[in-house]
């Protein structure tokens, strides 16, 4: 990995692909999410994620019915009579965007593959925090950190975000989401939002680190694991002897799926990694936004931020 060329938005070795489909579904995209965030979408965003804190904004002379916990006793000693200290919200926050792009996503059942719904998520978050004023980062991972570009506010950096995202093959197959994580925690100098978008085919034997980057990063940023599922994935189908291809690994075998006991086993393994995965992000107080990607991911998305703005009320 070449951290200075991470910093500065550039490739450490993937490609950027453009033709005129990209172009296509940039402006596709673009204007779905544009109804999505002015009418719907960025009112979630903005009433859970508010700012990050108070700040100090003027000096006032007490009135009766304010909380006394607000007087400056300091101005008030020095005038004589009791100030109280008046604070605005601090508006703007600071977001980061994660992507894993590791070869798993490849694979679909519905209308489009992982990788694609992973995509269209994340465009969709750059432009509604965006259309919240706040600066956006983005960081496209697999087992290293493929890209990183720093954060910036406005239509045409989140749009340059889009277009990266759609445009961009990563240089690796593999999953560490540890990696992406713990550059994040390098790179994220206040308290940030940190939306992961993956679907967590991982587990601690594959990745030690995992729990502990999890951990580090719930504790000092807002971190939102949003994972992607295709139920379509998790059955093998009974055609007879295939021959599969890991997509992470590129190992390649035959597998039996006429043997029952063959396909009972896949699912199986598939569940418990799921199960474990669900059991990590539990024990860890973190809730998942779950995104079926056969099915519309917009509902989820709107649906988890409702149930955390009632949470936080």
């Amino acid at each position: 990995m070449k951290p200075q060329g991470a910093s500065t938005g550039q490739a450490v070795d993937g490609t950027h692909v453009f033709s005129r489909e990209i172009a296509a579904q940039v402006r596709r995209i673009e204007l779905r999410t544009k109804g999505l965030v002015e009418s719907l979408f960025s009112g979630e965003y903005h009433s859970v994620f508010k700012g990050r804190g108070l700040e100090f904004a003027d000096l006032r002379q007490y009135q009766p019915g304010d909380d006394v916990r607000a007087i400056d006793w300091n101005v008030t000693a020095r005038r004589g009579t009791p100030f109280l200290r008046e604070y605005v919200e601090e508006r703007q926050l600071s977001a980061l965007i994660i992507v894993d792009l590791s070869g798993s996503k490849q694979f679909g059942t519905g209308r489009a593959d992982t990788m694609r719904i992973a995509s269209e998520i994340a465009a969709i978050l750059a432009l509604a925090a965006t259309a919240n004023n706040d600066r956006v980062a983005l960081l496209l991972v697999t087992d290293q950190v493929e890209l990183y570009v720093p954060a910036g506010s406005g239509r045409r950096h989140a749009l340059r975000l889009v277009l990266e995202i759609l445009t961009f093959r990563p240089a690796h197959r593999a999953t560490r989401l540890s990696t992406a994580l713990g550059f994040a925690s390098r790179v994220l100098h206040v308290r940030s939002i940190i939306l992961l978008i993956s679907d967590f085919l991982t587990d601690e034997h594959v990745d030690p680190e995992l729990r502990h980057a999890l951990r580090r990063c719930r504790r000092d940023h807002d971190l939102v694991p949003i994972r992607l599922t295709d139920p379509g994935g998790a059955a093998l189908p009974n055609v007879g002897m295939l021959a599969v291809v890991d997509p992470e690994t590129g190992m390649r075998r035959i597998v039996n799926t006429g043997s029952a006991r063959v396909r009972a086993r896949y699912a199986q393994a598939r569940l418990d990694q799921q199960a474990h995965m669900s059991s990590l992000l539990r024990d860890l107080r973190l809730e998942v936004v779950e995104v079926d990607t056969r099915r519309d991911y917009v509902p989820a998305l709107v649906g988890y931020f409702r149930r955390r703005d009632r949470t936080s009320r």
